[in-house]
C-alpha cells in the first residue's frame, strides 16, 4: 500500500498547498490523512487517483458515512477529494475531474459546549499552590477564561504583550490580526504572581534560548506548547471532579456564553473573541437562549403542556 505522501500528484498537491496557497502544517496534514482513506478505498479495487471515476469518489464516501463518521468529518474529506482531483485537472495531471459533483455531505451546525459558572469557579479555586507550576496554570486559565482568547493565542504571548497599566493585552489572532482585549482583576493578579518569584523567574532554565521573551514557559524553560495547555487544562479540570471533557476551547466558549447570559453585546462578545464574522459569535445567543427555555419550562407552572 503506498503512502500518499510520496505518490506522485498527491505528494505534488501538498507541496502545492503548502507553497502556493501557504497553508499550514496542521492543515496539509489533515489533508494528507484524507487522501491517505481516499487511496487506500481505491487501492482495494485496483484503481489509481488518476483513473478515478465519479462513482468511485461517491463510492469513497459512502464508505465513510457507513464507518459511522460525522458529517463535518466527511465534508472535510469531500473537500480533500474535490481539492486534489480539481488540482490534476488544472495542472494536466488529469483529463478530467471526477469529483467535481460529489454529493455534499451535510454538516450539523452543533451548538459549542460550555461549563456552567460554578464548575469554572471550581477549575479557577482549585489551583491554588504557591509553586511555580500552580501558579503558571492559574494564569493561563483565568486568561482563558477571562479573555475568551485562542490556545494558540495564549502560548504565542510575549511578555511585551502586556499593559498592565491599561488593563489590556494583545493578542495576535487568525491571519495575523492583532486586537487589545481587556484583562479581569482575576487574570491581572494571577498573572502578577507568575510574574514574581518563585513564578516564572523560577523556571526559566536559560535565558540565551529563544524564549526567554514567552510570557507563559514550560518546566525545561521553553515556551509552552498548544498540547503542554491541553494537557493542563483536562488535568486541572480532573482534579477538579468536572465531568466531560475539558479543553481550552470549552473555557473559550464558556466565556462568550457567560458574557451573553449576563447581558453583553453580540457586537462586543465578537471583537472579543476576534471573530470575523458575528453570525460565528451568534451561535452562543443560541446557547443562552435554549438555557432561559429550559429554565422558563422548568420554572413556570404553564410552561409545560400537559
Amino acid at each position: 500500500m503506498s503512502d500518499p505522501a510520496h505518490g506522485t500528484e498527491v505528494e505534488q498537491f501538498l507541496i502545492w498547498l503548502t507553497v502556493e496557497r501557504g497553508r499550514s502544517p496542521r492543515t496539509v496534514a489533515s489533508y494528507s490523512a484524507d487522501l491517505r482513506s481516499y487511496e487506500e478505498s481505491l487501492e482495494e479495487r485496483g484503481i489509481s487517483v488518476a483513473q478515478a471515476t465519479p462513482a468511485d469518489v461517491d463510492r469513497h464516501l459512502d464508505r465513510l458515512r457507513a464507518r459511522g463518521l460525522s458529517g463535518a468529518t466527511i465534508a472535510r474529506a469531500r473537500s480533500s477529494v474535490r481539492g486534489l482531483h480539481r488540482f490534476m485537472f488544472d495542472e494536466g495531471l488529469a483529463a478530467h475531474d471526477p469529483a467535481a459533483r460529489a454529493a455534499e455531505a451535510p454538516i450539523p451546525r452543533r451548538l459549542p459546549k460550555a461549563l456552567n459558572q460554578d464548575d469554572v469557579i471550581e477549575l479557577l479555586d482549585g489551583v491554588n499552590g504557591d509553586d511555580a507550576l500552580s501558579r503558571r496554570d492559574r494564569a493561563i486559565l483565568e486568561l482563558l477564561y477571562g479573555t475568551g482568547a485562542r490556545v494558540s493565542e495564549i502560548t504565542s504571548l510575549d511578555l511585551d504583550d502586556l499593559a498592565f497599566d491599561d488593563g489590556l493585552l494583545r493578542v495576535l489572532g487568525k491571519g495575523d490580526k492583532e486586537r487589545l482585549v481587556p484583562i479581569g482583576r482575576a487574570a491581572q493578579a494571577s498573572l502578577s504572581r507568575w510574574l514574581e518569584p518563585p513564578g516564572r523567574p523560577s523556571v526559566i532554565a536559560s535565558t540565551s534560548r529563544g524564549d526567554a521573551r514567552a510570557l507563559f514557559l514550560n518546566q525545561r524553560g521553553a515556551r509552552i506548547s498548544r498540547q503542554g495547555v491541553h494537557l493542563l487544562v483536562s488535568t486541572r479540570a480532573a482534579r477538579a471532579g468536572i465531568p466531560g471533557r475539558v479543553s481550552p476551547h470549552v473555557l473559550r466558549h464558556s466565556c462568550a456564553t457567560h458574557m451573553l447570559e449576563r447581558g453583553a453585546d453580540v457586537r462586543v462578545v465578537q471583537e472579543l473573541l476576534g471573530h470575523a464574522s458575528v453570525a460565528t459569535t451568534q451561535l452562543y445567543t443560541k446557547v443562552t437562549t435554549e438555557h432561559l427555555r429550559h429554565a422558563y419550562e422548568e420554572a413556570h407552572p404553564r410552561a409545560r403542556r400537559s
